[in-house]
């Protein structure tokens, strides 16, 4: 077994931790030894992936005006101080990036200390943390071909690996398109908590399809928790078979069951949309970082595996007026479809653990061991 140690360092929420477990289980299975450095959110990661130690580094984050800047700096230091001697304790042979400001401190130590370093950003936009980061590591992993944010000169470091999915995910790859035999699977997904825009506009804009087309929908739809019982009132009043629920545990299989999905464009839900190949109409959170959901979907439409309709354009009847076309019409469904699988990378996990493989042997002898004059 190998004795190299590699170090991950993320953000708490699950668009960076995604990535991170999946590159985990990639490395622990290759013999590899993984630690996680990481803020308060994301200790429960050792619990999803045994065998990786977890550490609490203190971050901020840089905040509005002068004084919000100097106490996000302050902090930053504080925690790039903590983690150059938790690395110094370590002796990693390679640092990982996944973006979020609680990854900042253990990237900026890292590369003082001289430890080969690594960004993965989920995003077809670069994000802040990355964006400051971004000059100063080795090598950078993207999930799309174009990143928005990354200079001239950063092009020499790029490799293209893809962003991470769940194993189940994976799994349905190979699931064939579902032929229009008459029923119409639809399936509605707004991330982990929902999203209750979707639980305000679909089921009044699905009450003005045409009743043929209202009486062909098997629709799926997770809403929060709250709205559940008022969406599964309307749909029944509408004539529309409905599943409602705050969660689906087996979303990897009803992924593979629609012909259409609605969905926000997160950098976790673009990657499964793609790797499974399904097509999708996409909303993206207006108020996302850098309006970074605007910047996914955009990729997918371009491709043309994905339609996108900005939350301040996506009333009742704009959807209705769209879907009605587009629900009629099987040969653009599976066309999108076909487009989606094409842009997905089901291996994204293998490409990105040979990625940071290349990256620690690049630094030839000197593996896990930092420079001890580095602050």
């Amino acid at each position: 077994m190998s004795e190299r140690l590699v170090v991950l360092a993320t953000g708490g929420t699950g668009g960076h931790m995604f990535p991170a477990e999946a590159l985990a289980r990639e490395l622990l299975g290759r013999g590899f030894r993984v630690a996680l450095l990481t803020d308060r959110r994301g200790q429960a990661f050792g619990d999803r992936v045994p065998g990786v130690a977890t550490h609490r580094i203190p971050a901020g984050r840089l905040g509005a005006g002068i004084w919000g800047k100097a106490i996000g700096i302050a902090e930053i230091m504080l925690g790039t101080f903590a983690a150059g001697r938790l690395l110094r304790s370590l002796r990693p042979a390679v640092a990982v990036g996944f973006g979020g400001y609680p990854s900042v401190p253990t990237m900026l130590a890292a590369t003082r200390l001289g430890i080969p370093t690594l960004l993965h950003e989920q995003n077809a936009r670069l994000g802040r943390a990355n964006r400051l980061l971004a000059p100063r590591v080795s090598r950078i992993a993207t999930s799309f071909a174009k990143v928005d944010g990354l200079r001239a000169a950063d092009m020499a470091r790029i490799a293209l690996t893809g962003n991470p999915v769940r194993p189940d995910v994976v799994a349905e790859r190979g699931t064939p398109y579902p032929a229009a035999d008459g029923t119409l699977h639809l399936l509605v997904t707004g991330g982990s908590q929902g999203a209750r825009i979707l639980s305000g506009v679909i089921p009044p804009a699905l009450a003005l399809l045409p009743e043929t087309l209202r009486r062909r929908l098997v629709l799926m739809q997770q809403a929060r928790p709250e709205d559940v019982e008022a969406v599964r009132q309307i749909h029944r009043r509408n004539g529309i078979a409905s599943e409602v629920a705050p969660f689906f545990e087996d979303l990897a299989s009803r992924l593979a069951r629609a012909h259409l999905v609605i969905a926000r464009s997160g950098a976790s839900t673009v990657a499964e949309l793609t790797v499974v190949g399904r097509p999708a109409l996409l909303v993206p959170y207006r108020h996302a970082a850098d309006d970074h959901q605007t910047v996914n979907a955009r990729a997918l439409s371009e491709a043309g595996a994905a339609w996108v309709m900005a939350e301040t354009g996506f009333t009742t009847d704009a959807l209705a007026e769209l879907l009605t076309p587009l629900l009629q019409s099987p040969a653009r469904l599976a066309a999108a479809a076909a487009a989606a699988h094409r842009l997905g990378r089901p291996d994204a996990a293998r490409l990105l653990a040979d990625l940071v493989v290349s990256v620690m042997g690049a630094n030839g002898e000197g593996l896990g061991h930092p420079r001890e004059n580095a602050a």
